[in-house]
């Protein structure tokens, strides 16, 4: 089963870098996305190891083989694109059957290996069917069967579900991650979706500029981001300039307008300027006499989320602030222009230094 190494990956069109010094390793059996916003490079990468873009500098491995001067066709890598890619004119069948047909492989063991693919994604009834006769997903499937067809146990999926829509996109993902987890495939997944490559990753490789920001376990990317980047991309976080006050055993203390934080962070010094961020889902909003790590200001937006219910909260001397209460947890009664108390949990408390080009720039998208 194939180990993946990247070492020093780099392609620039004329002036602009689309990669830029990229190490990266996947371990067989590992299933790995990349995320970043359009044109960080994560496409350029994945095609650079597949064979369809040529990087400038830098190596790939797959089993301590280099990949550089090999061809596409003898890299036996499967390749599944975000547009749908099959031969409208062939049959679920005859498209699935390509890659072992011309391998050369015989009709009774081409058979064999088609049906017990259309079988395992739930297609075997639909043989017969040309591709315009199914669903955007249900063709998409039909795509990684022909990927998987021709031997491959390195799949690269390129925003293989973006074209789908939300529903279809989300079942779609479990099935293709159950898929390949039965097989003991090696997967590298790009995609623009945070929630997707969260879900089904069991690494996530965050990429901005040509670059590879940071990458990490999902839980532990989400927790714990080390980039204020990474934190902004992965869900959505407050990011509040503050000042340490105080160092405990616990942590650090920081203040935000009048009021003071505690915090777990044990990197900073007394006096030193800071970003903090502070996920909307982990702040608790209620009524009653502040008290530790608490802030107090007064509910300007109120909207309903379907899930949750989402305050902005004008706290004095610091941004607005939003609080996202699950409605699991009950309804509040909380109503516009209340004075309500924001409590948060020492851990949740996100400290980072402030970045050299400033906070918008970190933050920055593109």
């Amino acid at each position: 089963m194939p180990h993946v190494q990247v070492e020093g990956l780099s392609k620039r069109y004329g002036s602009i870098k689309a990669l830029e010094d990229i190490n990266l390793e996947i371990r067989d059996k590992e299933y790995v996305s990349i995320i970043g916003p359009s044109g960080c490079g994560k496409s350029t990468l994945i095609k650079c190891m597949a064979g369809i873009v040529r990087p400038d500098e830098g190596q790939i491995f797959v089993d301590n083989q280099p990949m550089r001067e090999v061809p596409i066709q003898r890299r036996s890598i499967g390749y599944v694109f975000q547009e749908v890619t099959l031969f409208p004119n062939m049959k679920i069948l005859e498209n699935v059957s390509y890659g072992p047909r011309v391998q050369g492989q015989t009709p009774q063991s081409t058979r064999t290996l088609v049906n017990e693919l259309l079988n395992l994604i739930k297609l075997l009834d639909r043989a017969e069917s040309f591709p315009s006769e199914l669903s955007g997903g249900a063709q998409q499937k039909v795509a990684v069967a022909r990927a998987l067809a021709s031997g491959s146990t390195l799949l690269l999926l390129d925003e293989p579900f973006g074209a789908l829509d939300a529903k279809v996109r989300a079942e779609l993902r479990y099935e293709v991650r159950k898929m390949t987890s039965d097989l003991g495939l090696t997967v590298l997944h790009v995609t623009h979706d945070q929630e997707e490559a969260m879900s089904i990753s069991d690494r996530v490789v965050v990429m901005k500029g040509g670059r590879i920001i940071e990458d990490g376990v999902p839980l532990e990317l989400y927790l714990h981001p080390g980039k204020i980047f990474t934190a902004n991309f992965l869900g959505e976080a407050n990011f509040l300039d503050a000042e340490v006050i105080g160092l405990t055993q616990a942590g650090s203390v920081v203040r935000l307008g009048k009021a003071h934080l505690q915090t777990v962070d044990k990197s900073g010094r007394v006096g030193q300027t800071v970003v903090i961020a502070i996920r909307p889902e982990f702040i608790s909003i209620g009524k009653g006499t502040p008290d530790e790590n608490c802030l107090t200001g007064r509910v300007v937006s109120i909207r309903f989320m379907g899930h949750a219910v989402r305050y902005e909260v004008e706290v004095e001397g610091v941004r607005t602030i939003n609080v996202e209460h699950p409605l699991c947890l009950g309804e509040l009664e909380i109503d516009l222009r209340e004075e309500v108390a924001l409590r948060v949990s020492p851990p949740d408390v996100m400290v980072y230094s402030v970045p050299g080009e400033g906070l918008e720039n970190e933050l920055q998208l593109e």
